[in-house]
């Protein structure tokens, strides 16, 4: 059921947040402690970040490889330095292609998407409803064939067609939508997603059915100062919370956070 990561705060070069850690996301790619579903995460991975310059579009590296099995992410996370970033490794639902398109994270814009969950029976349920609520220019951006993009484009659209909404208000519109097609359809969503603009953080601990899929919040770790990170388990012994299930958590530029249910 994949695995997620994002980090916002002062600049740091994104080595010591992938691989320093104990509990890193590249252990986590073989050796999660609180997946719900599924035993490994090795179904490709992904990485975005953020400029300097965050009115620039976001950078994306992505591999269909295993994390651990890929030999240029050591060297780049060396190099890319960033105060915005989001990462995650796969776990592919049964019969969903293994290849670059459905990899995360998505990018719509100078937006980075990631998504860690499911919609039960995606492609007999909720793939048409979802795709019929689409307009269409977000549903030609629609590359991949995953549950997450999906949520993504429903986002989206919700969103280009009420400008005046917060992102967040955005997600909280997606989610209760979700939640309708959901009884509609006799299934079930489980939806932790992280949404970035480079300057924000916009997360959610979502799910029809409890129990939802674990989420943890760190703020300033002495590690990691003037910083807050977003992980699906942690990463390291540390002040970590967990987010609230059924919630929306904003964290903004300046790394305040704030909670909301949905």
């Amino acid at each position: 059921m994949c695995r997620l990561l994002a980090y916002l705060g002062s600049p740091i070069y994104l080595e010591p947040l992938l691989y320093k850690p104990e509990h890193s996301l590249i252990v986590q790619s073989y050796q999660p402690q609180e997946m719900i579903s599924g035993v490994v995460n090795a179904d490709g991975f992904g990485m975005g970040w953020y400029h300097h310059q965050k009115d620039t579009e976001p950078f994306t590296y992505k591999n269909t490889l295993p994390i651990w099995n890929d030999i240029n992410l050591p060297s780049l996370s060396r190099y890319i330095e960033t105060g915005c970033a989001l990462a995650y490794v796969r776990s592919a639902t049964l019969g969903q292609a293994l290849d670059l398109s459905n990899c995360q994270p998505f990018k719509y814009q100078n937006l980075l998407f990631i998504h860690n969950g499911r919609i039960e029976k995606f492609r007999q349920t909720l793939y048409r409803p979802i795709r019929n609520q689409l307009n269409d220019e977000i549903y030609q951006s629609v590359n991949g064939t995953t549950d997450s993009e999906h949520i993504f484009a429903l986002l989206l659209s919700y969103w280009q067609a009420n400008p005046d909404k917060t992102l967040e208000q955005a997600l909280n519109i997606t989610l209760r939508e979700l939640l309708d097609l959901a009884h509609t359809y006799n299934t079930y969503v489980s939806a932790n997603v992280v949404i970035s603009d480079g300057y924000r953080l916009i997360a959610s601990r979502f799910t029809t059915k409890s129990p939802a899929p674990s989420l943890y919040l760190l703020k300033n770790d002495p590690t990691f100062p003037q910083s807050v990170i977003i992980a699906s388990e942690p990463l390291f012994i540390g002040h970590w919370t967990a987010c609230p299930e059924n919630s929306i958590i904003s964290v903004d530029e300046n790394c305040d956070i704030r909670i909301e249910k949905i």
